[in-house]
């Protein structure tokens, strides 16, 4: 049997499965999405393939597991930031930038890599609902402030922001700023004058 590293079994499985999502993150923003196998992630771990399988089963399920993992964290993250600000400009701004800070992070391009996959319809199913929490502080927002068609808004801001990252280097905290300035304009006002 095992050495069991925490107080309980249970405690030790749940710590042990972390360290399994983590590391399969890892391989992927090292490796990219086809470096995540299961030999790999047993060889990365320590683990024999047979002990990996009592997690899990295949690497579908092992992909929709990482994933899944990922986003509830990040809703929370989302809508703690909107909840903590005043005014509906600060509550977008707010979403923005925890938005641009998730999306910062590595593990973002590793979900967004693995989710590309081919995943069982019930892993879909689970993960286009956690996709809609992501949303919905800033559908949340807009809808109060009676903006119209709020879930396409936030869906579009959404795309912005996802634009806007690729624009962000670590270390450049000016032209950094700018960036979020210029979205946060865009999102809030628009352009200022008609085109035409």
């Amino acid at each position: 049997m095992p050495r069991i590293s925490a107080d309980t079994v249970a405690q030790h499985r749940a710590n042990r499965l972390r360290a399994l999502l983590d590391a399969g993150r890892e391989i992927v923003a090292e490796g990219g999405a086809d470096a995540l196998t299961l030999a790999a992630l047993a060889r990365r771990v320590g683990l024999s393939r047979p002990s990996l399988y009592e997690y899990f089963r295949s690497r579908e399920e092992l992909v929709a597991a990482i994933v899944t993992d990922a986003l509830p964290e990040w809703a929370d993250k989302l809508e703690d930031a909107v909840n903590q600000a005043g005014t509906v400009p600060q509550k977008i701004e707010a979403y923005l930038r925890a938005e641009l800070e998730i999306i910062s992070d590595g593990s973002h391009g590793a979900v967004v890599a693995l989710s590309a996959h081919t995943l069982p319809d019930s892993s879909r199913e689970q993960i286009r609902a956690e996709h809609e929490r992501l949303l919905a502080p800033l559908v949340g927002v807009f809808k109060t402030a009676g903006v119209q068609r709020a879930q396409l808004r936030a869906m579009l801001v959404h795309a912005m922001v996802e634009a806007s990252s690729r624009m962000i280097t670590p270390g450049r905290s000016e032209e950094n700023e700018a960036v979020i300035a210029t979205l946060l304009d865009q999102v809030v006002h628009g352009l200022d004058q008609p085109i035409g």
